[in-house]
């Protein structure tokens, strides 16, 4: 199944129900008084937040949401039933914008529920309008009109770690080996053309985002597609892979345009938390790893070693390095 990342639907809050004129009938009394009941409100329409990324792809042939209509009044004084309301599910990091009102909500905590329509009132019965002056009512009103719109869905995906990186630094390789994902690998540009997640121990989650190359900030390659994925991750896991070319400057370099990328995109990607991981480590020697590795610390930066080949260099990755920034 495809991953999906906007939608756009319609929604209709249910409309409230009728109030009636009816007469209460007691023996032997021509008449007893006003007993029309009020109209139940109609349903409301609401998005919840769920654990489950794919479920956009579900509504993909869904067009619109409807909450139930509220029930008329009824004799006796009795009022309507309410309209069930309707529940939309959505990702966690979901983003929907009202494109009527231009009200925007956001879905960031697991289980949230937010109203993004409000349903009809009811009518009234001729009950209500009872009175010392109106000793015989034959007035009601009818339900309100629920609430209607079209909405946008975006999907900002919160995720504890995010893979960062050009292509081809072994990201989907990596959160493979880091967690239980399956993400198809490859040794050609953009083959994670779309995020790839993975569950890490105590319920982290870690995604693999589409390679960055020189000014995606304006759109080239995957752009935007890739950078507003990084804007809910809580640390990033930046893959600098070891390459033919000796030189550690060269991975400097390689660092630096994804930077300046996160840069020119803004909204506080280059705040985040940043882990540099020198990927591929046994395509290089000894003392070229320990040039590098040093190049980094210079100008600051926490930096590691990992090679999927080396099933401990990736245990010492989650345990030193993630593990105690996630659990502190």
């Amino acid at each position: 199944m495809a991953f999906i990342d906007e939608i756009q639907f319609a929604a209709k809050a249910g409309n409230g129900g009728g109030g009636v004129v009816r007469w209460r009938h007691e023996k032997n009394k021509e008449y007893s008084g006003a007993a029309g009941g009020n109209g139940g409100a109609g349903g409301d329409v609401y998005v919840r937040a769920v654990r489950d990324l794919n479920i956009l792809a579900r509504y993909k042939a869904v067009k619109s949401f409807v909450a139930a209509n509220g029930e008329d009044g009824l004799s006796d004084s009795r009022h309507g039933g309410n309209g069930a309301d309707c529940h939309i599910d959505l990702p966690l990091g979901s983003v929907i914008t009202n494109t009527k009102t231009g009200r925007v909500v956001e879905l960031i905590e697991e289980r949230q529920i937010e109203k993004i329509l409000h349903g009809g009132r009811g009518g009234l019965g001729n009950e209500h309008f009872k009175a010392s002056t109106n000793v015989r009512p034959e007035q009601s009103t009818v339900g309100m009109v629920g609430e209607g719109a079209d909405f946008k869905v975006e999907l900002d995906l919160i995720a504890d770690i995010g893979l960062i990186g050009l292509p081809n630094a072994g990201k989907s390789s990596l959160l493979n080996a880091l967690t239980s994902a399956n993400a198809k690998i490859g040794s050609y540009q953009f083959t994670t053309l779309d995020p790839n997640l993975g569950a890490l121990p105590d319920g982290f989650i870690a995604a693999d985002l589409p390679g960055l190359i020189e000014g995606a900030a304006l759109g080239k390659g995957l752009g935007h597609k890739f950078l507003k994925h990084i804007k809910r991750t809580k640390i990033l896991l930046h893959l600098v892979a070891y390459r033919d070319v000796l030189d550690p400057e060269d991975l400097i370099s390689d660092y630096l345009v994804v930077r300046k990328e996160l840069e020119k995109y803004g909204q506080g990607l280059t705040d985040k938390p940043e882990i540099i991981v020198l990927s591929k480590s046994d395509c290089a020697d000894p003392d070229t790893r320990k040039t590098a590795c040093l190049a980094f610390e210079k100008i600051g930066k926490e930096v590691c070693e990992v090679s999927i080949l080396d099933d401990q260099s990736v245990k010492d990755l989650w345990r030193l390095h993630l593990a105690k920034r996630l659990l502190s």
